[in-house]
């Protein structure tokens, strides 16, 4: 992913007022190893059912606010929509995101399960052990980063589409 500052993130937002932007908390950007990251994802500690996603899109970043639901899934195991990763259903939030423009301004919205903390570029990270006959570990953190960024890219367009 390529390095975003905090105006850059601010003038992305897609789904919300304009003046949501200036109230939005900032993760700390210094601390991102952007070089590790199909997306930026993180949570609003005053709200905790608030999310944001920050993507790139046709060269430009994308901010998408979130919400998660207030009912977590408790028992098995569950799917992230965006990594593919199955993991304990508690680990794992449906968040709903209003679609932009027009279709948002009648409530349209869109939703998915994606893992609770939005860290999917660091789940997709964790290599797999190397057996004979198998892709490395490399090539198989690649085939994930390139799977989740499609996915993450039609999410992303679904937020987008006028209805």
């Amino acid at each position: 992913m390529k390095p975003l500052t905090e105006a850059d993130i601010r003038g992305a937002l897609v789904n919300a007022p304009p003046h949501e932007a200036d109230r939005m908390p900032m993760p700390g950007l210094h601390e991102v190893v952007w070089a590790d990251r199909e997306y930026l994802g993180w949570r609003d500690p005053g709200s905790p059912q608030r999310g944001y996603l920050v993507a790139w899109r046709e060269g430009n970043p994308v901010c998408i606010v979130l919400r998660a639901s207030g009912t977590r899934l408790q028992a098995g195991s569950a799917i992230c929509s965006l990594c593919n990763t199955p993991q304990p259903a508690n680990q794992v939030t449906m968040f709903s995101a209003v679609r932009a423009g027009e279709a948002g301004k009648r409530g349209d919205s869109v939703g998915t399960y994606i893992c609770a903390d939005l860290a999917c570029s660091l789940l997709i990270r964790i290599a797999p052990p190397q057996f004979e006959m198998q892709p490395s570990p490399d090539e198989v953190v690649a085939s994930r980063a390139a799977r989740l960024e499609a996915r993450l890219q039609a999410f992303t367009e679904r937020v987008l589409q006028a209805a």
